[in-house]
């Protein structure tokens, strides 16, 4: 089978972390070529992930290269076993290949961090919210209803089994940006509230009166698994989204993300009375916004 010209996400991260693994070994990668009885090319190959690698052959590479048995060991071999097919190629006749990374990565962390300044993220917005996003901001607006389609889709993860743990911190000027009509925002700010109950959901407001933090700007994604060494940052951009996997830029968005909650309101507690709620929390915040439209 001959080399794919554009491998996913997944693909590319196998890769990234057996070239990473190969390196700290010390090992050339003519004589990894050797240990599966191949040339460098094909190393190369693996590395850039352009072609696969049999399970047997990764789980001899993991040995040679000294990685130990553990969440890091087991979560490579999970992605090679990984088909990388989904729900998400339903919509290969619409959606780009970013954005199905986006949900295959989805579908395999466990933790998810979201930062959002500007709009409610896509994981917790209503269709009409969504509708509305799409139809104003995507360069194909007469594909709107099939965007927002995959984008719901997406939100199945909250509901899972197991289902994903899901953090957002929102800035407060999300919950002001008018999408939509009033009714529309009306809804959707109600879907908030309903969905910060919960158990695995928790969402922030970061309030004006919190001020500028360096990364309040910032639209980003944390996705997260069980080995750190694996976790991926997904940075949001109209014309070029990234995928980011350095570990000194991992640990920079995840303080970063800490930050941000750290300064950001309470969230609700589901389990407590609404009469013992603090005056001034995320639930408080998004119902004053809600009632003044």
């Amino acid at each position: 089978m001959p080399p794919r010209n554009n491998p996913s996400e997944r693909q590319r991260r196998l890769g990234l972390e057996l070239r990473k693994l190969r390196n700290r070994a010390g090992l050339s990668g003519d004589r990894a070529g050797e240990l599966l009885d191949a040339d460098r090319t094909r190393i190369s190959n693996i590395e850039a992930g352009r072609i696969d690698v049999s399970r047997n052959r990764l789980y001899k590479l993991l040995r040679e290269y000294g990685c130990p048995p553990g969440p890091l060991f087991d979560g490579i071999m999970a992605m090679a076993q990984e088909s990388g097919k989904g729900w998400w190629d339903e919509f290969n006749d619409t959606i780009g290949p970013a954005a199905r990374n986006l949900a295959e990565l989805e579908s395999r962390s466990t933790v998810l961090r979201s930062h959002n300044p500007l709009v409610i993220p896509g994981m917790l917005q209503t269709d009409e919210y969504a509708r509305a996003v799409l139809a104003a901001t995507e360069s194909a607006p007469q594909h709107a209803d099939r965007y927002a389609e995959f984008r719901l889709a997406r939100q199945r993860v909250l509901t899972g089994d197991p289902p994903v743990t899901y953090r957002a911190v929102i800035h407060e000027s999300a919950l002001h940006t008018r999408v939509g009509d009033p009714a529309v925002m009306r809804r959707q700010l109600v879907r908030l509230m309903e969905v910060s109950r919960l158990p695995n959901v928790t969402v922030q407001v970061y309030p004006f009166e919190a001020g500028v933090y360096s990364a309040h700007t910032r639209s980003f994604v944390l996705f997260g698994g069980g080995a750190p060494e694996l976790d991926t940052v997904y940075l949001e951009h109209p014309t070029n989204s990234l995928f980011l996997r350095d570990g000194e830029q991992l640990d920079e968005y995840a303080k970063m993300f800490e930050r941000l909650s750290e300064l950001a309101l309470a969230p609700v507690d589901p389990e407590s009375a609404p009469e013992s709620h603090e005056s001034r929390d995320s639930l408080s915040l998004i119902q004053h916004v809600m009632y003044a439209l």
